[in-house]
């Protein structure tokens, strides 16, 4: 599925594996001009081998999300070839479960940095760099677990749920300046990061209590996430998309 993205600039955090990833060379293929950012240089070094599209391409922005210079500065350096942003994907996250019991102090910093704390520093840069006659887009990452509760999920969620209510907020917040804010909550989906923490049976058992009876792909995340970064959602502000095979709706 192509959306045309063409003259479009895309900052994406996060972009050096999994849905972050696959989004950054997706939305290349559809003609943007993609600023993959990521505190990790050898996955931008990867990612920079893919194959984008003919009028697209992808720019390596090493940065921590957790340092507001820092993302600043990437999105300055985005910005400086168009002139503006268009959009912004607040997708960098840190994925760890555990019993809330044995949460330790450093844990709960880092993912409230990553998964919070950048996801402000993404808006701020996409308000700094956006182009008022054209508008744009934000959309941050939640996840089912947001709305349901899983056990050892008590840290990540609370990040999860924290997307929702900053999309809501900045739906009506910033929708009179021309940027439409969405979330997507991506269901089961076997990235890298989330196999490391989930052994193939827990996989198993998860597959067969979707409705769809299938786990999802990081294309089905890539083809809602263009979609919403395309002008086929121009009247689309304030909505969390679930790409979960109803998870959520089957409670």
């Amino acid at each position: 599925m192509e959306f045309d993205l063409r003259d479009k600039t895309i900052l994406i955090t996060g972009a050096g594996r999994g849905i972050g990833r696959a989004l950054a060379i997706g939305a290349a293929a559809c003609g943007a001009t993609v600023g993959a950012l990521d505190v990790d240089p050898s996955l931008l070094q990867e990612l920079m081998s893919q194959p984008s599209g003919e009028s697209g391409r992808i720019v390596p922005l090493i940065a921590d999300v957790t340092d507001r210079s820092a993302v600043m500065a990437a999105a300055a350096k985005l910005a400086g070839g168009s002139g503006r942003l268009d959009a912004v994907v607040n997708n960098a996250a840190v994925i760890y479960y555990q019993p809330i019991n044995e949460v330790t102090e450093a844990t709960l910093d880092r993912m409230l940095a990553v998964g919070i704390k950048g996801a402000v520093w993404g808006v701020q840069a996409l308000i700094a760099h956006m182009d008022p006659s054209r508008g744009a887009v934000l959309i941050n990452m939640s996840s089912p677990v947001a709305e349901r509760g899983f056990r050892g999920t008590g840290v990540y969620a609370m990040t999860k749920a924290a997307m929702g209510s900053l999309t809501r907020t900045m739906a009506a917040e910033l929708g009179p300046k021309g940027i439409r804010a969405n979330a997507l909550a991506p269901g089961s989906v076997p990235t890298p990061g989330a196999i490391a923490m989930t052994t193939p049976e827990e996989y198993q058992r998860r597959a067969a209590t979707i409705p769809l009876r299938r786990l999802g792909q990081e294309q089905d995340c890539t083809n809602a996430l263009l979609f919403l970064l395309s002008d086929a959602s121009s009247f689309v502000n304030g909505a969390i998309l679930h790409v979960d095979g109803g998870s959520v709706a089957a409670g």
